[in-house]
């Protein structure tokens, strides 16, 4: 029986020792320009992204907002579709140095469950596209 954690130290296909530079995706994914985002002070908890795009999207239990997981988890078509079927447009390509200024920014909010009645509306972290 092969060890699954082999997959972890496995070279990438074709590349050689001095070629690697810490962003190949190791476990099949492509390389992506934009790293998509899900603001989630927008997110209504649809659940059409983590339907359309399952292996990018889920939904967070806590909250019933929709986050990625994974930005190589499916093609650029799929999450693009996943994106054109949000109602309230809340998903957006971002650039990846712009994710932890996002994610700062987004726990800098305070979020309450969906469902729950909320005295403030919260203000877009990304404007609509």
């Amino acid at each position: 029986m092969i060890d699954p954690g082999l997959a972890f130290g496995a070279q990438p296909h074709g590349a050689e020792q001095s070629a690697i530079t810490g962003r190949e995706p190791l476990l099949g994914g492509e390389l992506r320009e934009k790293a998509v985002w899900v603001d989630e002070t927008v997110c209504i908890g649809c659940r059409y992204c983590a339907h359309v795009a399952c292996n990018t999207f889920i939904v967070e239990p806590d909250y019933g907002r929709s986050r990625v997981i994974r930005q190589d988890g499916d093609s650029t078509e799929r999450i693009q579709e996943a994106i054109d079927t949000c109602p309230v447009d809340c998903i957006h390509w971002v650039d990846f140095e712009q994710l932890d200024e996002l994610r700062k920014r987004l726990d800098g909010q305070e979020l309450l469950p969906l469902g729950l009645p909320s005295a403030t509306r919260h203000k877009r972290i990304l404007p609509r596209s």
